[in-house]
C-alpha cells in the first residue's frame, strides 16, 4: 500500500465499519425501511426477511470497511470493493425519482444521503488506477496479472 493511499483508505474505512457496525441491531421496521430503498432498484432483495437483510448489511458494511482498513489487502483490490458498494449506492440516487430534483441529477433534501457519496466513487476509483505497477515504470498491472 502506498503511503498516499492510507488517508483515503482510513477515512473511508473507518466511516463504512462504523456505518456497519450500527446497524447490527436495527430494529425490524428500520431494516424492512432500508431493505424497501434498495428494493426500488434491486427488486429481489424482497426476497428476504427484513431482519436478515438488515444483518447482511451490517456485516458487509463491516467487512468492507475492515478491508479497506487491512494494509496486507492491496488498494486496487480494497479500491475495486469499494468502487462496487459505492456505485450501488449511485445507481439508486439515480434510479429513485424522489431522490433527484425534476433535472433528475442534483440531489433532492432526500437525496441528499446517497448523492454525498460521489466521493467513495471517487476514492475508489483512486485506489484503483494508482498502483505501484503501472505500464510507465515498468511493471504490470495487477488485473493483467490476474487475467493470464
Amino acid at each position: 500500500m502506498k503511503v498516499s493511499h492510507i488517508p483515503l483508505r482510513l477515512a473511508t474505512g473507518a466511516f463504512i465499519f462504523n456505518a456497519g457496525y450500527s446497524k447490527r441491531n436495527l430494529d425490524k421496521d428500520s431494516a424492512a425501511r432500508l431493505q424497501g430503498m434498495g428494493a426500488k432498484v434491486y427488486p429481489q432483495l424482497n426476497r428476504m426477511e427484513p431482519e436478515n437483510f438488515g444483518k447482511l448489511l451490517s456485516y458487509a458494511e463491516m467487512t468492507l470497511g475492515a478491508t479497506l482498513l487491512a494494509p496486507f489487502v492491496p488498494s486496487w483490490l480494497a479500491g475495486l470493493g469499494l468502487g462496487l458498494f459505492s456505485g450501488s449506492l449511485l445507481t439508486m440516487y439515480r434510479r429513485i425519482p424522489e431522490m433527484t430534483l425534476e433535472d433528475g441529477i442534483r440531489p433532492s433534501q432526500q437525496g441528499t444521503a446517497l448523492a454525498k457519496d460521489v466521493w467513495m466513487f471517487g476514492i475508489a476509483l483512486a485506489l484503483i488506477l494508482d498502483r505501484k505497477g503501472s505500464p510507465t515504470r515498468g511493471g504490470s498491472r495487477p488485473l493483467a496479472r490476474m487475467a493470464s
